[in-house]
């Protein structure tokens, strides 16, 4: 008996513990196991642990498994091949009482593919409405050992109006699985295959023009692999690829990604790329709008150049990245300030992410929010946050104090090169260079240097202190401007925090938190408002 349940299982397959579809794995060998009887199946569980061995056994290897501990033998018994998604519709949305837990997990998509969980009121209704599978328009059976479309005709007469399927968690790994599936669901739009460890190969494959959003988040997949799928999912707009190791795209024609013709967003993030070279080969996909790239290890970021003037399908002039106007990078190792200026060679970029980057990190030596701002001259949105008008005028004349404060060469083109938008703004903000004059000397000399900064002091343990202005040498440090503040506003043991009022009742005034930078490197400048409050 043993032997024919061994059987029933292949090479390859993806099961889970029976009576537990959360713990799931890839079987790796089936047959005897010496000192035992009966017959064995090798599972090689994922995540790279919950086993006992790495596939071998009393000084045999029988398999090879992807960590130290996470392979184990099992008997046939105590496995599971999964359920048809018909059967798991069934089980998920036919049942007479709503457990918490299937409560929990019932929800819809919201416009940025999160899951927002339906509130259920009337829960009559609710259970009346989900006896009528054809009103069912949005579906969830995540982790419930979903191994096979099922019958494709008992599929489509059960949910016929299905438009979002999420699937992750199961067993699928067939292409040929999810091709029927599609094709029973006309009307399906968006598939979640997230957490199915999918084969990177199929044989045949039909047009599926239905499917928009594919989401395939650690599926194990390679570029190989979405350079064939770009064939019957001709139509998508929406490909989510986060977790899948993919640190190089191949093309197999020619040096750029082709085809993927409607593709408006493709999400790489998490995946361990280090070279912007590979994100090059991506320069003409002709309608990608959004490209998001958080938490990968990219260092440099450059607009590409010397490209042909034509696109590898021979359209003219066409530029890189022509429509590309998001680009997510956050959480990179981006340190320096030509990644940061190439972004204003993108034609159509306007929502940039370059926050917990050390470039953007003033902690580690990089540049405050209004430095990024001014340096990015057509940038509207900012590490999640609007960019306003009134923000980029100030951003952009203290950016200009900070360079002439500080600049080391009055040479043009060394300024240029440093700070490629200086001139530009200097000229736009009508600013002026300081002339200084000879016969200024001593006391009046310095005075002329001073900038002069007002100080509101708004600590509740502070008592009613009214705003002082204060006239301060360009070089004094933040930490030095706290010890003056004690003594301005007679303050005794009371650990101050200083902030930067970015403009008129603006609720988010910026910090000023590295102890050693100067009035002047932080781009402050005459007519500023510096607000002292106590540590919370």
């Amino acid at each position: 008996m043993a032997a024919a349940g061994a059987a029933g299982f292949r090479l390859g397959q993806r099961v889970h513990a029976a009576g537990d579809p959360r713990r799931s794995g890839t079987v790796r060998y089936l047959g005897p196991v010496d000192g035992h009887s009966g017959d064995w199946v090798g599972v090689d569980w994922d995540g790279g642990a919950g086993g006992r061995h790495d596939g071998s056994l009393a000084g045999r290897r029988y398999f090879a498994a992807a960590g130290d501990r996470s392979a184990s033998f099992a008997r046939p018994s105590a496995l599971s091949a999964g359920i048809a998604l018909p059967d798991a519709l069934r089980l998920r949305y036919r049942v007479d009482d709503f457990t918490k837990e299937e409560e929990d997990e019932m929800y819809v998509f919201s416009t940025s593919q999160k899951r927002v969980s339906v509130e259920l009121v009337g829960t009559n209704k609710v259970r009346d409405k989900l006896k009528n599978f054809d009103e069912l328009l949005c579906a969830s059976v995540s982790f419930m050992g979903v191994s096979s479309a099922g019958s494709p005709e008992e599929l489509q007469g059960l949910v016929p109006n299905l438009r979002q399927l999420d699937l992750t968690g199961n067993l699928i790994s067939q292409w040929q699985d999810i091709f029927s599936l599609c094709q029973a669901l006309p009307s399906l739009e968006v598939l979640d295959l997230t957490n199915n460890t999918m084969e990177n190969d199929f044989v045949e494959s039909p047009l599926l023009k239905n499917i928009r959003v594919l989401v395939l988040n650690n599926c194990g997949v390679t570029w190989e692999l979405i350079e064939k799928l770009k064939v019957p999912f001709a139509c998508l707009t929406d490909l989510h690829l986060i977790w899948n190791k993919l640190n190089i795209i191949t093309t197999p024609v020619g040096k750029f990604v082709q085809g993927f013709d409607t593709l408006r967003l493709l999400n790489l993030e998490d995946n361990h790329i280090v070279s912007w070279d590979e994100m090059v080969k991506l320069s003409y996909l002709r309608s990608l709008e959004q490209l998001h790239l958080n938490k990968n290890k990219i260092k440099h970021v450059r607009y590409p150049s010397n490209l042909p003037s034509s696109g590898p399908l021979g359209d003219v002039a066409v530029p890189a990245f022509e429509k590309l106007q998001v680009l997510l990078l956050g959480s990179n190792e981006i340190e320096d300030f030509p990644s940061v200026d190439s972004l204003n060679l993108f034609p159509s970029l306007m929502d940039v992410r370059i926050s917990d980057n050390p470039i953007a990190d003033p902690a580690k030596g990089g540049a405050p929010r209004f430095v990024l701002v001014a340096r990015l001259g057509n940038v509207k949105i900012l590490n999640g946050s609007e960019v306003s008008a009134r923000e980029r005028r100030e951003a952009e004349i203290r950016y200009i104090r900070l360079v002439m404060g500080k600049a080391e060469s009055s040479d043009p083109e060394v300024l240029k090169q440093l700070h490629p938008r200086f001139a530009e703004l200097k000229a736009f903000h009508g600013i002026e260079d300081e002339k200084p004059t000879s016969r200024t000397s001593g006391p009046q000399k310095m005075a002329s240097g001073l900038i002069s900064i007002t100080l509101k002091c708004v600590g509740p343990s502070m008592g009613e202190k009214q705003p002082l202005t204060k006239k301060l040498p360009p070089a004094t440090t933040v930490g030095k401007l706290k010890s003056l503040c004690e003594s301005f506003f007679k303050l005794k043991d009371i650990k101050l925090r200083l902030f930067l009022e970015e403009e008129q009742g603006c609720p988010l005034p910026q910090l000023l938190e590295e102890e050693t930078a100067s009035l002047v490197e932080l781009g402050i400048g005459t007519g500023a408002t510096i607000i002292v409050d106590e540590e919370s």
